[in-house]
């Protein structure tokens, strides 16, 4: 029986398993199971790479390496060498050093030096669904050996279960993802269907009172000015319609683009659309847990709905700042404020219940300041992952 490391007890493994079923969202569970094997098997550095179908990676994550020396070390590997023995022949690599393998490439200058390595696919069923490896196995306290200490067999069986264990939840994770677009895809279409309605029935009393007003202008003009103005009214009510649209319509993009970004574009097309001055600033904000930033976009989202459609807001102002760990947004108008006792007495909430059980289903806190005449804050703090 070999001495296993410390990280290798049943514990160990069992805290890492549940951390990696905790997650839903596929690039949480990537984070999870790198760190946790890293972790677990005492390694410099670790890194899982999930393949696309052009010779590269559709996402790679790394751990042990700095944000600053990753962004050094360029663009993301290709499938060669040993990373693609893992893909495409399915089985395990363990090196004494990677640098002396035929197949070695070589990396680029700012790429940490390393030389023992281990790696093991992921598998789901035949297909390979990622790669895991790990490089520099830490050596244990007062021993030190020349040719360093190197991966053993009992690490290489225990990467196994790990990676048995992230396959299921992976794919669980791609289950979850591809059974919330579906969920997106159906309100899409529901709210395409409303604005439909809406905006057709809008457009038919306009098209019936721009009649009405015609066939009034010679024989009693102060009649056809008041037909002219429900005309600009019903106007304005379909182009509200067709603006409210826009930001529920429109793909949040957060994964590729990210919550700053994803902010900024939607902002800067409400002010194009409404006569209010929208602006956005942000400043420090970390990239948070997908649920996280979904959470912070849709409230955001909620708050400008309110102050566009019902503040009679002149300027909307949203900023979005790191907070400790975490995050803070606030969406502030100098519209005419509400009493919010008497909105949740009066049973208008005006998305407040939404907002708040938003904020505090990702951990977060929400609050609001206002009061007649006086314009309104909304403002949400979340938690770091």
């Amino acid at each position: 029986m070999t001495d296993r490391p410390p990280g290798s007890g049943l514990a160990a493994v069992s805290t890492a398993l549940l951390a990696m079923s905790r997650h839903l969202e596929v690039r949480d569970v990537l984070k999870t199971i790198v760190a946790s094997a890293r972790e677990l098997l005492d390694a410099e550095y670790a890194a899982l790479g999930v393949p696309d179908d052009h010779g590269g990676f559709a996402q790679f994550v790394v751990d042990g390496v700095s944000e600053e020396q990753w962004k050094a070390i360029g663009p993301l590997p290709r499938q060669h060498g040993i990373l693609a023995a893992m893909l495409h022949e399915a089985r395990p690599e363990r090196l004494a050093d990677v640098r002396k393998d035929p197949r070695f490439e070589g990396w680029p200058a700012a790429h940490p030096d390393m030389s023992d390595f281990l790696g093991l696919p992921i598998r789901d069923g035949e297909e390979t669904i990622g790669a895991l490896f790990l490089a520099n196995k830490r050596c244990p306290e007062g021993a030190a050996p020349a040719g360093g200490c190197g991966f053993t067999e009992d690490d290489e069986e225990l990467l196994g279960i790990l990676a048995q264990h992230a396959a299921i939840a992976l794919t669980n994770a791609r289950l979850y993802e591809r059974s919330r677009e579906l969920t997106i895809a159906e309100e899409r279409s529901r709210l395409a269907h409303e604005l439909h309605d809406a905006v057709s029935q809008k457009l038919f009393s306009l098209r019936l009172t721009a009649q009405a007003a015609t066939a009034l202008v010679d024989r009693d003009p102060a009649r056809a000015k008041g037909e002219l103005q429900q005309v600009a009214a019903l106007a304005a009510e379909a182009a509200d319609e067709l603006r409210a649209a826009v930001v529920e319509l429109r793909p949040a993009a957060l994964d590729e683009d990210g919550l700053v970004h994803t902010l900024r574009t939607q902002i800067q097309v409400l002010d194009r659309a409404h006569s209010a001055h929208v602006t956005f600033e942000s400043s420090g904000v970390r990239a948070l847990p997908a649920a996280q930033e979904e959470a912070v976009l849709r409230v955001a989202q909620e708050a400008l709905h309110n102050a566009l459609r019902h503040s009679g807001a002149g300027r909307v102002a949203v900023s979005l700042v790191r907070h400790g760990q975490g995050a803070l947004l606030t969406v502030t108008d100098d519209g005419k404020g509400f009493d919010p006792r008497s909105v949740r007495r009066a049973g208008r909430h005006l998305g407040l219940v939404s907002m708040r059980d938003r904020a505090g289903g990702v951990g977060g806190r929400l609050t609001v300041q206002s009061e007649p005449g006086k314009g309104t804050t909304i403002e949400m703090e979340v938690p770091g992952g």
